[in-house]
Formats: C-alpha cells, sequence, structure tokens
C-alpha cells in the first residue's frame, strides 16, 4: 500500500483533493490503451515531457484525423507490439542530451498505483536508456504525488480496471 500524507483536503474550487502519496524514483505503471498492463517507470521530474521508447513510427489518416502506428520493442518484461494512436501534436523536445528533437505525441491513460490519469507521452529512440518510459513532471504535476527520489516501487502494483480512482484533470 502506497504511503500518504495528510487528509483529503478541498481546492479552492470546492473540490475534494486526495491525500498525497509518495512515489519512488522508479514505478511500476500500466498504460492499458496501449495494451501495456505493466512496465517499470523512470520517474523524472528533471524533464518536461514524458517519452516512451518506441521504433517504426508511420503517420496515417483514420477518420479524418492523423493518428500514428508504431512499435514497442520488448521491454521491462513487455511483449513486443505494434500499437496505433491518435496524435495529438508533433513538437520539438530536448532529449538526454539537450538535443531538440522533432517528436510525435500521443495522449493515453496512466495507471500508477489506484490512480488513473490521462497524459501526454512523446514517442522517441530510448533504446539506449535503463527504462522504456519516464514520466516527466507535466505527468505528475497537481497529482498529490511526492517523489523520494531514494526509493523504488512505493505505490505498487498498477490497480486492475475495476479497482481504480479516476483523478479530476488538471
Amino acid at each position: 500500500m502506497p504511503e500518504t500524507t495528510g487528509t483529503m483536503a478541498t481546492t479552492k474550487s470546492g473540490k475534494v483533493k486526495p491525500p498525497s502519496i509518495l512515489i519512488g524514483w522508479r514505478e511500476r505503471i500500466a498504460l492499458p490503451e496501449l495494451g501495456i498492463t505493466l512496465l517499470q517507470a523512470k520517474i523524472d521530474t528533471g524533464a518536461r515531457t514524458s517519452a516512451l521508447h518506441a521504433t517504426r513510427l508511420k503517420r496515417f489518416e483514420k477518420d479524418g484525423a492523423e493518428w500514428v502506428r508504431f512499435h514497442i520493442p520488448h521491454a521491462s518484461g513487455l511483449a513486443a507490439r505494434d500499437v496505433e494512436a491518435p496524435l495529438v501534436d508533433r513538437r520539438q523536445i530536448k532529449n538526454t542530451s539537450g538535443k531538440g528533437e522533432n517528436r510525435l505525441v500521443i495522449e493515453t491513460l496512466l495507471v500508477l498505483g489506484a490512480r488513473q490519469w490521462r497524459i501526454e507521452v512523446s514517442l522517441a529512440d530510448r533504446s539506449e536508456m535503463a527504462m522504456p518510459i519516464i514520466l516527466g513532471r507535466t505527468a505528475i504535476r497537481k497529482r498529490g504525488l511526492l517523489v523520494d527520489a531514494g526509493k523504488s516501487f512505493l505505490a505498487g502494483k498498477p490497480a486492475p480496471a475495476s479497482a481504480l480512482h479516476p483523478q479530476p484533470q488538471g
């Protein structure tokens, strides 16, 4: 069970805010809309944008909207798979070396512990990185998460869909 801090709080608009949850520098997550039920993620508060390891990116049109088809190679115990998702954006994002890259961005559901919310994820070649996905600041901000940089896997495994608690968008 993940550690929580404090009690339920209320925002200025009167919405109930869940208590803060302590997470580690790496956590187990799920991206169910991409068919990923368990994946190890690095929590990277130094990165603005999240990035998922993806190869063979191909843009196409589906029902009048732009989509992207991509391959998620075998990583972190995950079976390799081909995935399709609506394209949200194409933007300039700095890689770990600080060099700008033009990346495709999708939106997907993230499950962390018993919480779920939508995040934007850039698709990048992370073959030289230790983990197939990083969760940047924009994915974790305003979610009541506190990161303990000295610990790992504090949130527990991602909850099954029936036990999830949707988080308000913010």
